[in-house]
């Protein structure tokens, strides 16, 4: 730990301060690298080559990446080495840096705090994913984009250069709890059959009223396919958004229910992926911006599906 700036005098500090890894969150850890390695300034490829030479870690490109991988971490010679994709794109190569720097911190952690035991594969492999995303999406400014946006995955993925996936999942994360709300991701298939392929959400923990419960399948989850007479189905069709100003879910019509929007995401003037999000009726005026940008087909009210 000579070196103040290597990556397991990093996690030696982590745990001077917040006691054993496994009571320190994802977006601790992350917020904390943010501030020891990067002073806050934007993580830039350029800016994260450099912290992870400061980490104490090689970094090389390869065309021959493992099936479905873009990159991982093996020791050469002693010392940490990090293999990405070449010629990734800017994002791929950002959070593959950061994932493998995390799945190297995983290592450390047990030389810094004997107590503690590593996370399997795929517990290591998941935080690993939400530690970059929260290096690359901070917070409190992403939370403040998602606002000012109308919730716009699209537009927030433009903005980031960061995938609609990516995004949406994030979106989830920085809202847990503070508000009631759906999104979903559809994308078509080889056969071109639509399917929900990411999906998130959120309660209100501060108003348990402000939820929707007892909905048992309402809300699609994963490989859920497109719904006939759908807001998602009328989006692909027209290639146009759509938004339902009322979606009641009692068989009384005074119920409060929900609104939605399905926003597609066009290429060559083509459907390629459809964001559906829902929120409660009483929010409508978060997803203004939005609305406003995109102008979407108005639909004026479904009765017990979306």
């Amino acid at each position: 730990m000579k070196n103040p700036s290597d990556l397991r005098y990093f996690c030696y500090c982590l745990v001077h301060k917040y006691g054993s890894p496994e009571s320190i969150s994802e977006e601790q850890k992350a917020k904390e690298f943010r501030h020891y390695y990067l002073r806050d300034l934007p993580p830039t490829v350029k800016a994260l080559r450099i912290v992870a030479s400061c980490c104490g870690c090689n970094l090389d490109s390869s065309d021959k990446m493992p099936k479905n991988m873009r990159g991982f971490n093996q020791v050469v010679n002693g010392k940490s080495n990090i293999v990405i994709k070449d010629g990734d794109t800017v994002s791929g190569m950002q959070n593959t840096i950061l994932h493998e720097i995390r799945e190297i911190m995983e290592g450390i952690f047990p030389t810094v705090c004997r107590d503690y035991k590593p996370l399997k594969t795929s517990a290591k492999h998941y935080a690993a994913n939400k530690f970059a995303t929260a290096v690359l999406l901070p917070e409190e400014t992403f939370t403040k984009k998602v606002y000012e946006t109308g919730f716009d995955v699209i537009e927030l993925a433009s903005h980031y250069s960061k995938s609609c996936s990516q995004v949406l999942l994030r979106i989830g994360e920085v809202l847990q709890g503070k508000l009631f709300f759906y999104a979903g991701m559809y994308e078509p298939d080889t056969d071109n059959n639509w399917r929900v392929t990411y999906w998130t959400g959120s309660s209100n923990h501060n108003d348990s009223e402000a939820n929707v419960y007892g909905l048992d399948g309402f809300f699609p989850r994963k490989n859920r396919s497109v719904t006939a007479g759908s807001l998602v189905e009328m989006t692909i069709k027209e290639g146009k958004s759509h938004m339902v100003e009322q979606i009641s879910l009692l068989d009384e019509m005074e119920d409060e229910g929900l609104i939605a929007i399905a926003n597609p995401l066009l290429i060559q003037n083509q459907p390629a992926k459809v964001i559906l999000m829902v929120l409660l009726s009483h929010n409508r005026d978060l997803l203004l911006s939005q609305v406003e940008r995109i102008k979407p087909v108005i639909v004026e009210r479904f009765h017990q599906h979306l």
